[in-house]
């Protein structure tokens, strides 16, 4: 496998490379009441990845991977495996360049990110809940088929399109001291990661995961990855973030340039989805707002920072869930 990081070069080229499929994303103020009284940021920004055409981030890396396929690989065809996001920005591109596309998803996948998928024009596989097992039905149908896999986040030209993420913040918001992420397979902290301490090492880069899924917390704080079952990480309401382990690209990634991973309580990620909307519009799904919850309620775990960037990473929720979630008090 492959050990070089990816390069701040391959991050501006792939910048270049989709700027006709995802959108550069707004950073948006976001005045949390009372978020002074815990001694953080006088200012915070969120980038809203929630805006790009798929509703996630995940369409950066898709993009960025598909666009440098050969035609004869085009007309075979992709394939991935994904619980919706990836899936979305999987279909997406595989659509602008005229390729079928084939999403392996699991059974509990949310309603609203699979008829997107559909709607897209992408073939559903489906398999349980675990992430071994959409793994070895992509393994599968690509013996069968000869398809092109497109990985959700354990790829070098993923990696360098979830770059191109913490690219943007650091051109639009250079002063930043803090950057914060979700993490789960790691394509989009390792990629943000990346960027931003090839560009301002001074700042700090820390990733953020639900307590219930925390493989990749426990992996950072050991040195090795970990893996956690499946009925362990299904458990978070944070349905994009269940993988059960970090791929090894990834972590090498973090370990080079993630300054520290932190958990978040499922109370805290609820909270937190219902102060971005208060805050600034914004609809976020449940991982889209972990970074958010961090900054809330976790100001005793992070460096002292003046700005500070909470990454979120997608607004694909089922409207009925984001209901029951802002009528909480």
């Amino acid at each position: 496998m492959e050990q070089s990081l990816v390069s701040i070069d391959e991050i501006r080229a792939a910048a270049a490379r989709i700027a006709s499929i995802a959108i550069r994303t707004p950073l948006i103020r976001a005045p949390f009441p009372g978020l002074s009284g815990h001694g953080t940021a006088k200012e915070i920004y969120l980038k809203a990845e929630s805006l790009q055409p798929v509703g996630a981030f995940k369409i950066r890396g898709a993009a960025n991977k598909i666009l440098q396929l050969t035609p004869e690989e085009i007309s075979l065809g992709v394939i991935t495996y994904s619980s919706g996001n990836h899936a979305q920005g999987v279909a997406y591109a595989a659509r602008e360049v005229g390729a079928k596309a084939v999403i392996v998803m699991p059974s509990n996948a949310p309603a609203v990110k699979r008829a997107a998928t559909l709607a897209m024009g992408a073939e559903i596989v489906d398999v349980g809940v675990a992430s071994s097992e959409r793994l070895a039905k992509s393994d599968e149908l690509v013996r069968r088929h000869g398809y092109i896999v497109i990985p959700p986040y354990d790829d070098r030209q993923i990696i360098a399109g979830q770059a191109t993420c913490g690219l943007e913040i650091i051109e639009e918001l250079p002063a930043v001291d803090l950057v914060v992420a979700p993490v789960s397979g790691g394509g989009l902290l390792s990629g943000v990661a990346a960027a931003v301490k090839q560009l301002s090492p001074r700042t700090k880069v820390y990733g953020v995961e639900p307590e219930l899924a925390g493989d990749t917390a426990e992996s950072f704080r050991t040195g090795q990855i970990a893996t956690w079952p499946a009925e362990l990480t299904s458990r978070t309401i944070a349905d994009g973030l269940r993988t059960q382990s970090v791929g090894e690209r990834n972590f090498a990634h973090i370990q080079a340039f993630v300054d520290g991973i932190i958990t978040v309580t499922e109370a805290e990620i609820r909270a937190a989805m219902r102060a971005i909307v208060a805050a600034t519009r914004l609809v976020p799904e449940p991982s889209g707002a972990v970074a958010a919850a961090a900054l809330l309620f976790h100001a005793s775990e992070l460096p002292r920072y003046t700005t500070a960037v909470a990454v979120v990473s997608g607004g694909n929720v089922d409207p009925a869930l984001l209901a029951e979630i802002l009528l909480e008090f």
